[in-house]
């Protein structure tokens, strides 16, 4: 209800380490979208909980055109895959099923950078259509 900001905020206030959460945009996208977005960072969040043995955590959003953008970092140890079954590669198939894109760098040793790419869908535009 309060925005990607506010609410990302307060499941970044429940990980495990500090994060620090940017985010830049000048409207909210459509509500599905901002859904989408919520449960993505909440996901990495999770994982960089349980298993990246990392003392912080950032969590960066934006507008780029026609897309918006999301990239968690982390300061772990790495070695994260989007093979064999993970719930990364979970996340990665629903991000696909809405034209979205999963990047996952986390070389062995960290850090960890997933970057998380959107279609942007007005607000507006969307309610109005559905008006």
């Amino acid at each position: 209800d309060r925005g990607l900001d506010a609410a990302l905020s307060a499941i970044a206030s429940r990980c495990t380490v500090p994060v620090t959460v940017e985010v830049d945009l000048v409207s909210r996208p459509a509500q599905a979208i901002e859904g989408i977005a919520y449960f993505t960072v909440s996901e990495l969040l999770q994982n960089i909980s349980k298993h990246a043995r990392a003392t912080r955590a950032t969590v960066d959003v934006w507008r780029a055109g026609d897309r918006l953008m999301l990239q968690v970092t982390d300061n772990g140890g790495g070695g994260a895959r989007l093979d064999g079954g993970s719930g990364l590669a979970g996340l990665a198939e629903r991000l696909d099923a809405v034209d979205g894109v999963l990047v996952l760098d986390s070389p062995e040793g960290g850090p960890t950078t997933v970057t998380a790419e959107l279609p942007w869908r007005d607000r507006t535009a969307m309610a109005t259509r559905t008006a």
